[in-house]
Order: C-alpha cells, then structure tokens, then sequence
C-alpha cells in the first residue's frame, strides 16, 4: 500500500497484527534497509497490536526524490502516513537510522507520540560525524554500494550471528545492494549534519533504550547519552547484540515494544 506525504513522495507501507487495535506502534527502519526490517519483530508481536511498517523516503518501494533529506522531512513524512491510516497518535519505535527519526518525531509531535522506542541509536553522532558520514556517501559514489559491505556486515551482526543465521546476512546484503546510491548518499549526509541533543529535555512521553553491547556503529556510550538526557528511560544493553538487533535479536526487541505499549 502507499500513502502520498504533503510534497508529493509517496511512501510504501503495510499493516500488520490486529489492525483495529487501539495499541499502535510504527516502526521506522535502519539506514539502507526496508520495511522488512521489522518484520521479525512484527511477527513476535502478534495481534497484540497494530503494527505499521514502511519504507522512508529514498529506501524500498518508496520515492527517492532528491535531496537534501532532514530528519524533520522523514519525521512529517511519518506524521503524514499516520493522517492517511486515521491514526492521531502511537508509539514509535526506530533502530538506528530509524531511531533518529523517532527521536526527531518525538520532539516535532510530542502529542502524537504516546512512547518512544530507542534501538542501537542516538541523538547525534559526534564531532567528526558530517566528514565520517561524508566520507561513506562518497565511497559509495565511487566504489558502488558494493564496496561497502565487508565493512557493514561486521557491523551490522555479531561474529557468531553471522556464522549461523547467514539467511539473515544475505536478505540485508541484498536489500542494501538495492538502494540507490544517491538517495543513500543524501541520508548518509542527513545523518552526520543531524544534532537532536537539544531537544531531549523536553521530551516527557515514556521512553525506552536498547542497544547490543557490542556495537560500534552507536556505541553503549550514546545509549548512555541518551539516558541521561532522558530521566527515567531505562537502557537494555543486549548481550553479544551488535547493531541491528532488531534482526540478531528480534524476541528482545519486541519485549521492549510490548512493555512501551503497556502489554506487559
């Protein structure tokens, strides 16, 4: 299904669970992936709830209009597909990139997010981060997204993971090798120009914080970052997680969901 946002992107989505349900959550995805991202954690969800997931701009089956991409812009476009299903407001959950969006989300429509799920992300990353993120998207440019997969794998999932869920690794590889390279350059710049840090304080909706212990993409540091900034929000650091848990470890995830959604 698709939902047209308010500059003409039309964003691919679905709905999955218990679509009637009053407990709603969406789930924004990471950097270079789609919405089948979540659909494990989907899964582990059930009909507890319904769940929408979809596909940002510049990824899957959604628009790849050019740049340049903010995370304002993904965040209206969330508040937009939110319109087009008549829901006012949900939880909203994002790993990574997707947590980004959510912080985003959170501090532009504080009265249409009911909890925040904060996965293997952060509010900014860092003093280098607009030549680090710079130097990926040209990368990219140069070598095709293929040049970069040795680095992301090893990022992406832990060594033992990798070794035994290599379905798992090859369905990612294979939607990042998808992405166009431009939009994926354009969201690589989005993220190193992105400082949200501002705006935590007066974020008051329930939060949550997970992160894998070994990841090196957003480090526990940034988690813990987060948790200062955010009174009360408890931090799940996932033992032998590295940066995708929502893929190495979608039953924890989907714990964290339940327990934003009061489901437990």
């Amino acid at each position: 299904m698709f939902a047209t946002t308010r500059d003409g992107t039309k964003i691919g989505y679905s709905l999955l669970g218990d679509i009637n349900s009053t407990k709603r959550v969406a789930l924004v995805h990471s950097l270079a992936m789609d919405r089948e991202f979540w659909r494990p954690v989907a899964e582990k969800l059930g009909n507890a709830c319904a769940t929408l997931i979809y596909d940002c701009r510049g990824h899957g089956a959604s628009d790849k209009p050019k740049g340049p991409y903010t995370t304002a812009l993904f965040a209206d476009d969330l508040a937009d597909l939110m319109d087009h299903l008549g829901w006012f407001k949900a939880a909203v959950a994002g790993a990574s990139m997707g947590g980004t969006v959510s912080i985003t989300f959170g501090q532009n429509y504080p009265a249409r997010t009911t909890a925040l799920g904060l996965f293997d992300t952060t509010a900014w990353y860092g003093e280098t981060a607009p030549k680090d993120w710079a130097d990926r998207a040209d990368k990219a440019k140069a070598e095709g997204l293929s040049g970069l997969i040795g680095f992301q794998k090893t990022r992406w999932f832990s060594d033992s993971f990798r070794e035994k869920h290599a379905d798992v690794v090859d369905r990612a590889i294979a939607v990042f090798l998808k992405n166009e390279v431009a939009a994926y350059a354009e969201t690589c710049t989005m993220l190193g120009t992105t400082d949200l840090r501002s705006g935590l304080a007066a974020m008051k909706m329930p939060v949550r914080i997970a992160v894998g212990e070994e990841d090196y993409a957003t480090p526990v540091a940034m988690s813990q970052t987060l948790q200062a900034a955010l009174p009360g929000a408890p931090l799940h650091i996932i033992k032998g997680g590295r940066h995708l848990t929502p893929l190495e470890t979608p039953d924890v995830i989907a714990t964290e969901i339940r327990s934003l959604l009061g489901l437990q």
